[in-house]
């Protein structure tokens, strides 16, 4: 039996990460770095790409390989795959990571968010990103690792993913009901299926040695306004919403083979908020 420490190593094992010009692309791909991995960011967001990797090789000493792709668009990720194959030979790790999330908070009208209301482009754009993007990176990346016969896919979901918003969160006093913001419906439908695809891969390609579980991070502070993190703050049992960085050791576990025998699970990270 492999000893605790070499459990969670990640030792040249390359790792595709999708929104890696995110907030939380970021941090995942710091796990994998600083477990001996090779992290891969990908992402539409070009700018971001240099940032994040700049950062990580400030940070890290990491030199990651960057790649400004759209996840939508399947021709585009399938040369994105020649490029990384074209590097480092192999992909390892999938972690859909990639999603719209557009804020609450700034939307000026009910036309943003509200059902009654919801642009059918917005639907299929929030679509397309969050839920199709991880669909065609599990065709192209997953593939992959099912001839190689191993790999391991992290589809990153959410806690509205396991429950509903809670839209008293965006209430803002003195707006009638029918002109509150809300919490756009593509979110949690989005998330909702990314679990949904994490149970139809995991039993896909499961003979080819490929896993995949999700992680449901709670709410992350990232600077919100004092009277929303004030109300969310209310609902999480913990009193406080996450720091980014404390997704980390879920990442590891799931990405390595601390977590060898989990398979088709949601692993939810939320202060407890959905207990209540």
């Amino acid at each position: 039996m492999a000893d605790m420490e070499s459990l969670f190593r990640l030792d040249d094992r390359v790792a595709v990460i999708t929104g890696g010009a995110g907030l939380l692309g970021y941090q995942h791909a710091a796990t994998i770095a600083g477990l001996g991995g090779v992290p891969v960011l990908l992402d539409i967001n070009g700018q971001g790409l240099a940032d994040n990797a700049a950062r990580l090789a400030e940070e890290t000493g990491c030199q990651a390989l960057t790649i400004a792709a759209d996840i939508t668009d399947l021709d585009a990720l399938k040369e994105a795959a020649k490029h990384l194959m074209g590097s480092h030979g192999r992909v390892d790790i999938l972690i859909n990571n990639a999603a719209r999330n557009p804020k609450v908070e700034s939307a000026a009208d009910k036309d943003f968010s509200r059902l009654e209301h919801f642009p059918w482009e917005q639907w299929q754009l929030d679509l397309d990103v969050g839920l199709g993007g991880a669909f065609n990176c599990a065709k192209v990346f997953g593939v992959e690792m099912a001839n190689r016969g191993r790999g391991v896919i992290v589809n990153i979901a959410s806690d509205l993913g396991v429950i509903a918003p809670d839209q008293r969160l965006y209430r803002i006093e003195g707006r009638s009901p029918d002109q509150q913001p809300v919490k756009p419906v593509t979110y949690s439908v989005v998330k909702h299926g990314l679990i949904g695809l994490t149970k139809y891969l995991a039993t896909y390609w499961c003979e080819q040695g490929v896993r995949c579980n999700a992680l449901s991070p709670g709410g992350v502070y990232a600077g919100q306004n004092d009277v929303f993190v004030s109300k969310l703050t209310q609902l999480i049992p913990l009193g406080r919403m996450a720091e980014a960085d404390e997704y980390r050791g879920a990442i590891a576990f799931l990405c390595s083979d601390a977590s060898s025998y989990m398979n088709g699970t949601n692993l939810v990270i939320d202060g407890g908020r959905s207990t209540w």
